[in-house]
């Protein structure tokens, strides 16, 4: 009888610790962003700029530096953004919480692969190696997300970062 009751236990224990470590990486964590900012480096003065925007909706986590994720529109062209702010060769986006529906990581990418969209840097080591990156489709549509640039893979992944990265204490929190 003790036996079925301590396995009772076990079980329900599981399945809490299960829900409760579920809801944390799902929901809890994640806040809305209340300040509405786009922002592009400028092939020019290499420093970023705002860019017009409408419909901004974001989330951001204190748990990651790479949990950003933002959606809005623009009116700005390709054309225009392409000849403006410095562009990426590749960019990968990263999955949002179902939740948050306006962005789709797969979508994203599918457009990126298919060149509709452009992949421009938003802004460097928004948090130590970490940076911002802001893609924009042909219709106007954009995406804004965090992506570890070579100074982050390095540092998280245990090799020794040199003397290109910038000092972790001068990068703005």
């Amino acid at each position: 009888m003790s036996g079925k009751i301590i396995g009772i236990v076990i079980v329900l224990s599981s399945i809490i610790a299960g829900a409760t470590l579920y809801y944390l990486q799902i929901y809890g964590f994640y806040e809305e962003v209340e300040t509405a900012e786009v922002q592009l480096v400028s092939v020019v003065s290499d420093t970023p700029e705002p860019i017009p925007f409408a419909d901004f909706q974001a989330i951001d986590a204190d748990s990651s530096p790479i949990r950003y994720r933002a959606c809005f529109t623009t009116d700005m062209s390709l054309a225009l953004l392409t000849e403006t702010y410095v562009g990426l060769e590749q960019a990968t986006p990263r999955n949002a919480p179902g939740w948050f529906d306006c962005f789709d990581a797969e979508a994203i990418a599918a457009e990126l692969d298919a060149g509709t969209a452009l992949p421009f840097l938003g802004q460097k080591n928004v948090d130590f190696g970490v940076d911002r990156i802001v893609a924009i489709t042909e219709d106007g549509r954009g995406y804004v997300w965090h992506e570890l640039n070579d100074c982050g893979d390095k540092a998280y992944d245990g090799t020794i970062v040199g003397e290109e990265c910038p000092d972790r204490d001068q990068i703005s929190q």
